[in-house]
């Protein structure tokens, strides 16, 4: 390595099999999943450790996910890459939607509509994505949620349907 050549950065993390909870679909309702995740009685799924989100909260029509913003989630810009955004902002959306569901109901999302609003980067602090159902029925469901940064600025939007659908229990 030469005096102008920066180290490598690396990075390592682990996390469970998620066939782990392929068991138990359909038999929590979403926000009994998901309460069981952030207790930790279930894993939570690996897009949770890939992408570094941290911490969540769940209640009914409503979830919370942080996520700091970190180097390996830039794009070529030197800001965080709008899939990583997009991610979040499905994550939050659907995961509210979930929270409405009873046991052997589950969701998909059919669309995902993302508006950038501003960038983000290390700079910008804990990034806080709330995802909020703004109409349930029973075959659809229309959620929305709003990225915002450290300084309460509004990084993202999106709004989301998802296609609610009956969840067989596995064996």
């Amino acid at each position: 390595m030469t005096q102008t050549q920066e180290p490598t950065r690396s990075r390592t993390f682990s996390w469970s099999d998620p066939a782990a909870n392929s068991t138990e679909l359909g038999r929590r309702s979403g926000l009994e999943t998901l309460h069981a995740m952030l207790s930790g009685e279930l894993p939570p799924p690996p897009v949770m450790h890939l992408l570094d989100m941290s911490r969540m909260t769940a209640e009914e029509g409503r979830v919370t996910v942080e996520m700091v913003p970190q180097e390996f989630h830039y794009n070529p810009l030197g800001s965080v890459h709008g899939g990583i955004l997009s991610t979040l902002l499905d994550t939050a959306a659907g995961c509210a939607v979930h929270t409405t569901l009873p046991a052997g109901v589950g969701y998909t999302s059919l669309d995902l509509n993302v508006k950038f609003l501003r960038p983000a980067t290390v700079d910008s602090g804990t990034l806080v994505c709330v995802g909020t159902v703004l109409q349930r029925g029973r075959r659809t469901a229309l959620a929305e949620a709003r990225v915002t940064d450290a300084g309460s600025r509004l990084v993202a939007h999106a709004t989301s349907t998802c296609l609610i659908l009956p969840v067989t229990p596995t064996a």
